[in-house]
């Protein structure tokens, strides 16, 4: 697992005022028009297969203004995750974004069980409450990597008041096969964790890899 090094601050300071400085369709967009996609759509309009997805501008506004109230706190600021928890669970909605020059990535993840109690693929609720096995939203600071009961994982410390149990609640970033794409052939949704980060088993490095310790990772449902 490598953390690359992040861009200049000139250039991040840049995107960051184009992108939270910009009103309705973000003049950001019209820069990078890879990281912004079509608005969010109503449930019955997603389609049932996984295909790439775009960070949408209003959760990339919330994201990097999190990003600044909570700055002092977040050492590594080149490159962020998001996690949009109003799309489904059957697309890419894990976002890892450059600051530097608004290169994203995406990837499936699986949200709690306590969150999606009826297994929907779509999550209804978030809690911080432990034992609840649900998903929190709000931002976290990414940790330390370890091998635990879920193997590779990688620690994360809550920093608002709707995650702060994160670490005595056990919520990582982690893999399973549940989380994996090709389980979307057998079924329609992803499986469901106890609240954790779970991503498919072959992108698990490829995630930490991107993210890395010391940056933000933004959980939120517009």
């Amino acid at each position: 697992m490598t953390v690359r090094s992040g861009e200049t601050a000139p250039s991040r300071r840049a995107f960051l005022r184009q992108a939270v400085g910009a009103t309705g369709s973000l003049a950001a967009s019209l820069l990078l028009p890879d990281l912004f996609g079509a608005p969010a759509r109503a449930q019955d309009e997603f389609p049932p297969i996984t295909a790439p997805c775009r960070v949408r501008p209003a959760l990339l506004a919330q994201a990097l203004a999190a990003l600044e109230r909570h700055g002092g706190s977040i050492a590594m600021r080149d490159r962020i995750g998001i996690a949009d928890f109003t799309a489904p669970s059957f697309q890419p909605r894990l976002y890892l974004v450059d600051l530097a020059n608004g290169a994203t990535t995406s990837f499936l993840v699986a949200h709690g069980k306590g969150s999606d109690p009826e297994h929907t693929g779509w999550l209804q609720t978030f809690s911080n409450i432990d034992g609840s096995n649900a998903s929190s939203e709000g931002v976290f600071l990414t940790s330390d990597y370890y091998v635990g009961q879920h193997g590779a994982s990688q620690r994360l410390i809550g920093l608002d008041p709707t995650n702060s149990n994160a670490e005595s609640r056990a919520i990582i970033i982690h893999s399973a096969w549940y989380a994996n794409s090709d389980i979307l052939l057998a079924q329609p949704v992803l499986g469901r964790s106890d609240g954790c980060f779970t991503v498919g088993e072959l992108e698990l490095d490829h995630v930490f890899d991107r993210l890395g310790p010391g940056r933000m990772l933004f959980s939120a449902k517009l």
